[in-house]
């Protein structure tokens, strides 16, 4: 398996991961929050779509600039070789403050966000079908926090970011009320 189809798995098993947990949820259950400043599972859910989105959509722009001889970034590769767990544990405060295009705004039943999110797969494999390896290192698409980062690291936050936000469903599951 080529590694670009390797990265896309690794994100579709942490995409699975999540919506076989959520999905367990009622509706009531998924609007449930422990504090008004506390993100609820459907507020965590809409953001990995919008995340998730706008990062395939960011890569696929890079990758087209590239094919184009355009270059979408210069500077210093800060983060070179570094895993996503690396340079997030270098780069992010212990809660950071989500960029308003990822925040969550508009709401609405688990399912449909749910939904949302596992349609991305769609995107995420045609990205993949259009990138070869020797790309994942040479293509940069800054993150908004973390600053400087390949494809290859980009396609590891996805898995990342999805496993960490998994992590917060389990939290708040944890503390719902019986």
């Amino acid at each position: 398996m080529n590694q670009v189809k390797k990265l896309i798995s690794e994100v579709l098993a942490a995409r699975n991961r999540y919506l076989d947990t959520v999905r367990q949820l009622s509706d009531a259950q998924a609007q449930w929050k422990p504090a008004p400043d506390v993100w609820n599972v459907v507020d965590l859910t809409e953001h990995l779509y919008w995340a998730e989105h706008g990062g395939i959509l960011g890569m696929w722009k890079v990758m087209q600039a590239s094919r184009e001889g355009k270059k979408m970034w210069e500077g210093e590769l800060i983060h070179k070789g570094l895993s996503i767990e690396e340079i997030v544990a270098k780069t992010w405060q212990p809660k950071e403050i989500v960029p308003a295009v990822a925040a969550p705004r508009l709401g609405g039943p688990i399912g449909f966000w749910a939904a949302s999110l596992e349609s991305l797969q769609v995107e995420l494999n045609a990205l993949g079908n259009e990138l070869n390896d020797e790309e994942l290192e040479t293509l940069i698409h800054p993150h908004p926090i973390s600053g400087p980062i390949d494809i290859r690291q980009r396609f590891e936050f996805l898995r990342f970011h999805i496993d960490r936000h998994l992590n917060q469903v389990e939290e708040l599951k944890s503390k719902m009320p019986v």
